[in-house]
């Protein structure tokens, strides 16, 4: 196991975190006039029980098969993505990996904390991961390397074991993203939590368990980045209701959709290929398909007036000539179709 601690900023290492007084009361709670808040109870005058955001961590983390301590919880997973670069990125010193194309807010958040981005391309037209490119895009000031498994937008997942290559050879932390893993007949990379701690795996309610509105995401990695995280976190980054909702929303079963989605993927794929605008559908494990037309731009407004948006991602290295099409309902799709069809 590789010492990650000296790969936290000294100043992380040293913070002295906020504390509440209910943080550091540990009887049963009863007149609360420690946080300013208005005392006339409307169900949402307090600020978030930690008692309750530990219980949505535990309902979680048995859910994905890890330990509670081991899951941070964050408001969408772009927080996480920047906990990433405050714990471990020196501004204007150190630098970051990011595989392209990929999700944006990568390269994003690092601008944000003025970090160098060594942007990195996957194989043309295969989206192959560039293994060694990527070793070979890092040095000594190094710190994160960003991996999106399914990525976004080119839907294909990586082999378990070409992220094992990374996780065994860089010596930074290495971030696999994991948003659309729920969509993926291949698997994740979670199982190698315990055997690498320079690990981070990024997950989300927001897609497969439909609950994008609540802003709910996940990084899981070894207890000792988890509690970095939740030292350098904000008070109370999740609300009270959003709390609420999503541990009653994790109480139904996804599977149902899960599989639609798939089996619409899959078909739309199979389908879309005889339009006589798409050149090209490429392989998805996500709920999307990355196709390639004729005329990107002129699809992509024809769709927008009968009401259909879609993502043109025409402009992206790689992706030149190409739409993101979500997956939707069958009848959502059919509408896509039809509109597809009816392009000359």
């Amino acid at each position: 196991m590789k010492d990650i601690s000296q790969l936290v900023r000294p100043n992380i290492a040293a913070l002295q975190p906020y504390s509440t007084a209910r943080d550091e009361y540990k009887g049963e709670l009863g007149i609360l006039l420690d946080a300013n808040e208005n005392p006339y109870d409307n169900g949402i005058n307090r600020y978030p029980s930690t008692a309750l955001k530990e219980q949505l961590r535990s309902r979680v983390a048995a859910l994905k098969g890890v330990a509670p301590e081991r899951l941070f919880l964050g408001n969408g997973s772009d927080e996480a993505i920047d906990l990433c670069y405050r714990v471990f990125c020196e501004p204007g010193r150190d630098n970051a990996v990011i595989m392209a194309p990929s999700y944006g807010m990568y390269s994003v958040c690092a601008d944000i904390n003025n970090v160098e981005r060594r942007m990195v391309l996957l194989e043309p037209e295969t989206f192959a991961l560039p293994v060694e490119k990527m070793l070979g895009a890092a040095d000594s000031n190094t710190k994160l390397m960003f991996i999106c498994s399914p990525n976004n937008p080119t839907g294909n997942a990586f082999a378990v074991s070409e992220i094992e290559r990374l996780a065994v050879a860089f010596g930074g932390i290495l971030v696999v993203d994991e948003a659309y893993i729920d969509f993926s007949g291949k698997p994740g990379v979670l199982q190698l939590l315990e055997k690498y701690s320079n690990l981070i795996v990024l997950q989300t309610l927001s897609k497969a368990w439909g609950m994008a509105g609540l802003r709910i995401g996940l990084a899981m990695a070894s207890p000792y980045i988890i509690s970095i995280f939740k030292q350098v976190k904000y008070p109370y980054n999740i609300g009270t209701d959003t709390i609420a909702l999503a541990l009653e929303k994790l109480n139904g079963d996804i599977a149902p959709q899960v599989a639609e989605i798939v089996s619409e993927r899959d078909r739309l794929a199979a389908e879309l290929p005889s339009a006589g605008c798409v050149q090209k559908v490429y392989p998805s494990d996500a709920n999307f398909l990355l196709i390639k037309v004729t005329d990107p731009r002129g699809l992509y407004n024809a769709l927008l007036e009968q009401g259909v948006i879609v993502r043109d991602r025409s402009r992206v290295a790689l992706c030149e000539g190409c739409l993101r099409i979500t997956v939707g309902t069958p009848a959502e799709n059919i509408k896509l179709e039809k509109c597809i069809y009816s392009y000359e």
